[in-house]
């Protein structure tokens, strides 16, 4: 009996441990790996095992902002099944990952939370971060921006339920200007939008202020234009990326 009450604080109760396959992966990819589970000092019944794909993005109010976690995929293992004191159990998985998850650039986080339901116990969790790295899709947009001189400075993922998209939030890259584009723009910032067949690119091009009429313009938020256009990956062999990105810069800045 008492170790049953230990048990229920979270003492000598079961244990979870989630080993991934791969933890380097781009959006699309197929996640796959193992739950390992081993039971404690004795015999309990778990109601669930569930797999959660999160993310963290930013959302700002008048006077603050503040950190918010979107579940991306709620995966669920196996329904209930009762584990004897000190048996192992192994649980493999395979998870399909979303187009639309963020990429790790710039500090953003993306894990795997795996969680055991024990009714009048605490709750075993584990946690494990992915890396995610460019769709070859957005590689080749990177580093096209790249070659045109620009330096990725930020990445965000911001709230932007008004954007329609699968999540809450859309991921922000903020490149800043060199080289020829230095005088005439402030920055340039990128949104993808990943679909199985095609990228969607929106390019918010921020032109620098010129004279009165370059700080007005600047002031009422009308100097910002906006851009979109679509590759497949045909595209990846066929297209000229640099050439092209160059072109619809340069006829917003004329």
């Amino acid at each position: 009996m008492f170790k049953k009450f230990l048990a229920s604080v979270g003492i000598g109760a079961a244990k979870v441990d989630t080993r991934l396959f791969n933890d380097s992966v781009v959006p699309g990819d197929l996640l796959e790996g193992e739950v390992h589970i081993v039971g404690g000092d004795v015999a309990q019944d778990i109601d669930d095992i569930y797999l959660k794909l999160a993310t963290e993005y930013k959302r700002e109010t008048e006077d603050s902002t503040y950190h918010e976690e979107c579940v991306m995929v709620n995966y669920r293992l196996l329904e209930r099944l009762s584990i004897q004191a000190k048996e192992e159990l192994v649980v493999p998985f395979s998870l399909q990952l979303p187009y639309e998850m963020p990429l790790t650039l710039g500090g953003t986080p993306v894990y795997v939370r795996t969680g055991l339901d024990i009714k009048t116990a605490i709750n075993p969790k584990d946690k494990d971060a992915l890396e995610v790295r460019p769709h070859p899709l957005m590689h080749r947009v990177l580093e096209a921006v790249e070659k045109l001189g620009f330096h990725l400075h930020r990445v965000d993922c911001q709230y932007a339920h008004h954007f329609g998209g699968a999540y809450p939030f859309v991921q922000e890259f903020e490149f800043r200007p060199t080289g020829n584009y230095s005088s005439p723009l402030d920055e340039l910032e990128i949104i993808f939008n990943l679909s199985p067949h095609e990228l969607e690119v929106l390019m918010e091009i921020d032109k620098r202020a010129r004279g009165f009429k370059g700080w007005l313009d600047e002031a009422l938020d009308i100097d910002e234009r906006y851009a979109r256009f679509y590759l497949t990956e045909s595209d990846l062999y066929e297209l000229d990326v640099e050439a092209m990105i160059d072109d619809v810069i340069q006829s917003h800045l004329h």
